[in-house]
């Protein structure tokens, strides 16, 4: 693995969907039929840049340590975001939101205590799979209107629990993999 100036393709593709944050909260601010489908649109294709800034980093061997805090932190402003926007819109319960934003920030303070530890807790594939399933919730709760007889909404919702399950459980993991990790170092 080598490492390139912090400008490479792939930090300035995470810049850009930080970037584009802004812009989603925007377009969430006039939430009409067309603005809402558009909104989506642009939400699926930015956050479609986070596979492809990690395919780059990986297939070029340009993995900075920049990238691997600007990466996650793109995918939680713009995630974080579009959940926000959605609750003065009634598409989403603001107790949901704020028990997924909090499990975030719980799991981030998690991960500097364990750094301060000499623990380094990387990203599982359980928090992994949280990142899709939310990306996958918040589109059709972004489209909301119903296109072509499917109700949006609906599909989003139910979308939305069990985003919520999976995150509430990928955290406890991240908190039970943290504490195995302290019982195993005292031994």
């Amino acid at each position: 693995m080598r490492t390139s100036g912090a400008l490479n393709l792939p930090n300035s593709i995470s810049l850009i969907r930080i970037g584009m944050t802004p812009v989603l909260v925007v377009m969430l601010l006039s939430p009409g039929p067309t603005m809402s489908l558009v909104s989506a649109v642009i939400f699926v294709l930015v956050c479609a840049t986070d596979w492809l800034d990690g395919y780059i980093a990986r297939k070029k061997g340009i993995i900075t340590s920049l990238g691997k805090f600007l990466d996650p932190l793109a995918d939680k402003l713009l995630i974080t975001a579009a959940f926000i926007m959605l609750i003065p819109l009634g598409r989403v319960p603001a107790w949901v939101v704020a028990l997924m934003i909090g499990r975030e920030i719980a799991v981030t303070g998690l991960r500097a205590i364990a750094v301060d530890s000499g623990v380094v807790i990387a990203a599982s594939q359980l928090g992994k799979l949280k990142t899709v399933a939310q990306i996958v919730c918040l589109v059709p709760l972004i489209v909301h209107y119903p296109w072509g007889g499917v109700d949006f909404q609906a599909i989003g919702t139910v979308l939305l629990y069990a985003a919520f399950a999976l995150t509430m459980w990928s955290g406890l993991d991240y908190f039970l993999g943290f504490f195995r990790a302290g019982a195993s170092s005292q031994n």
